[in-house]
């Protein structure tokens, strides 16, 4: 998108307050304007909504969302919003004036950022992420590119665009918001329910980043990446830069869990880490362990248990022997009832264990994969009195309702068992619920990478055709067979049609030197093009003879996009030089070459 569309702006005072000032960025939605507000007189930046999307109901929808969210926060590490303009011809946002420059930027120039700089940014981000999950709002978006770095070191969090809302229906791209693949929690990539924890996750993938100088994960494709987010671990930090405290890998990794229930369960408690890492570098976490763990090992008050050191045994005056006989008669007797007491546990012991081995038996797991489950299965099994059967059910489009599908453990398995002592063999069954059946959502206008994936994760086939299409965006869904609405099976096709953008077709610019003014629009619509400005010089050529044209002969253009500007004789007499004609009234043409 040329500057130029926006420079139109630039001057012009909106709601009779904000003067614009100059162009400071131009993203996908929204360009960005300084501006100077007349009533406070400050410094603003001012984000437009783009005029092409200004009656795209998701882009407004999320325009206004981010509008919404920021406006519940106050919080010195997130960017401030002053005002909100939602009217049908201009819809733009009033925020803090940011001098500084995207954490994304700063981390392409350093490279690798030592780990207490990194440790100084993440905590200013975890406060800004208590506030808003305090307040019930979830980012959903985290990375780089949405943290402004100023010149003093402060952190500003922005882009709350596909922010989660309380108690609303937050629209972005899906229902289920799908953030950058690069920094994505798995339960956000594979479509489930998201909570403040998510936006843990993608803080510890940026730090990640951070302190090592690569993505924890990367590949070629986007769907690539989601699956790694969702299934691999990442190569332990200190692989990549082994100068790194062990404990900042231990934050890293615990944020970086894959089930949410084994990250730390808040922002707040996860920045309690990263400040006692910033004050004792040396600090290394404990591993997180069951409260009864612990107790076996360090006792119910939390500390080791003493145990008794053994009695010292003392020593004893030796007494002179006696003449009698009857100690010795003594010893041998009470010897001999040793030996016969011991004689007599040991065939006691003997004769227990063999009572008790007579009451169990080994037997072998039979199979029952392929089988029908019902409630009378075990009826024509062997040993059926020995089985205590538990049942696990899935959803499977291959297998009919009802069919056991797994069971642990396997067939063959030798297991002891005993009717008397009530101890059975317990087999689980895994049983076949059939094909998941559901109404097929709407993903048109969407990523067809992120739709591919949302399909296969719903259990559904996906095929995907690439046509040319003059409206849609390339890369975006425009079709879909089934249509949504329909119900679906696991396993059915779903086909996706994916726009290649419109088609463009070039052509070869002519010769126009020498010709006249009407010659030349005659060879531009026979050519697909459009006339772009024309100039008139003092020249001793026929007045209307084409002298120059702004593309050279034989360079390929696009057809009906491309503007050819031309510079035409006014004759030896023409007096105000340097004066551009006004193409619209002499030719019908729109002036302003692209």
């Amino acid at each position: 998108m040329s500057l130029e569309q926006f420079e139109k702006y630039v001057g012009v005072v909106f709601d009779r307050r904000y003067k614009i000032s100059k162009i400071i960025g131009i993203g996908g939605m929204a360009v960005v304007f300084e501006a100077h507000d007349l009533l406070m007189n400050r410094t603003v930046a001012v984000k437009m909504l783009k005029e092409e999307i200004n009656n795209d109901v998701q882009s407004v929808k999320r325009f206004i969302n981010e509008s919404r969210a920021v406006a519940m926060l106050n919080h010195p590490n997130i960017v401030n919003i002053y005002d909100v303009s939602v009217k049908d011809d201009v819809k733009y946002i009033v925020m803090e004036y940011i001098h500084g420059i995207t954490l994304k930027n700063y981390m392409n120039r350093k490279g690798i950022i030592g780990w207490r700089e990194a440790l100084s940014y993440m905590e200013q981000i975890l406060k800004a992420l208590e506030h808003a999950h305090a307040k019930g709002i979830i980012h959903r978006d985290i990375k780089p590119q949405n943290i402004m770095l100023l010149k003093n070191g402060v952190i500003k969090v922005t882009d709350f665009g596909i922010a989660k809302l309380p108690n609303t229906e937050t629209v972005t791209m899906t229902d289920k918001a799908i953030g950058t693949v690069y920094y994505i929690s798995p339960e956000q990539a594979s479509g489930r329910l998201i909570d403040p924890r998510s936006d843990l996750y993608s803080l510890g993938a940026m730090l990640y980043e951070m302190v090592t100088g690569q993505l924890p994960f990367y590949a070629e494709s986007s769907v690539s990446v989601v699956l790694m987010q969702v299934n691999d671990n990442p190569v332990p930090p200190t692989e990549l830069n082994p100068g790194l405290p062990r404990g900042l890998e231990q934050i890293i990794l615990c944020a970086m869990e894959k089930d949410a229930q084994n990250r730390y369960q808040s922002a707040q408690e996860m920045l309690r880490c990263v400040m006692q890492l910033r004050q004792r570098p040396d600090t290394v976490f404990p591993t997180r362990r069951r409260a009864e763990d612990e107790e076996e090992i360090l006792g119910p008050v939390g500390r080791k248990k003493k145990v008794a050191p053994p009695p010292i045994a003392k020593k004893r005056k030796k007494r002179r022997g006696s003449r009698s006989m009857f100690p010795v008669i003594l010893g041998v007797a009470v010897s001999f009832l040793i030996v016969v007491g011991v004689g007599a546990f040991y065939m006691l012991d003997k004769m227990i264990t063999a009572d008790e081995n007579a009451d169990y038996q080994t037997i072998k797991v039979e199979n029952f994969v392929g089988m029908l489950y019902s409630e009378d299965l075990l009826s024509s099994m062997e040993y059926a009195q020995f089985y205590e059967i538990r049942i696990d059910t899935v959803y499977d489009a291959e297998a009919p309702v009802n069919t056991v599908i797994a069971q642990e453990p396997a067939e063959g398995v030798s297991k002891k068992v005993s009717e008397r002592h009530g101890q059975k063999c317990v087999v689980t069954l895994t049983v076949s619920r059939g094909a998941e059946t559901f109404k097929l959502a709407d993903l048109t206008n969407q990523d067809y990478r992120q739709m591919e994936l949302l399909l296969k994760r719903m259990g559904l086939r996906c095929e995907i055709i690439r046509e040319y299409h003059d409206t849609a965006i390339e890369g975006h869904v425009y079709k879909m067979d089934p249509p949504a609405g329909d119900t679906v099976s696991s396993g059915d096709m779903v086909t996706l049609y994916v726009s290649l953008g419109q088609k463009i077709e070039y052509v070869s610019v002519p010769n126009f030197l020498g010709l006249t003014r009407e010659e030349a629009t005659r060879l531009l619509l026979e050519n697909d093009l459009a006339l772009g400005k024309v100039i008139y010089v003092v020249s001793d050529q026929a007045i209307g003879t084409v002298l120059a044209q702004s593309k050279p002969e034989f360079t390929k253009v696009p057809k009906s996009a491309t503007k050819i500007d031309f510079t035409v004789s006014g004759g030896p007499n023409y007096v105000p030089p340097g004066t551009e004609e006004d193409t619209e009234e002499e030719s019908g043409t729109e002036e302003g070459a692209q």
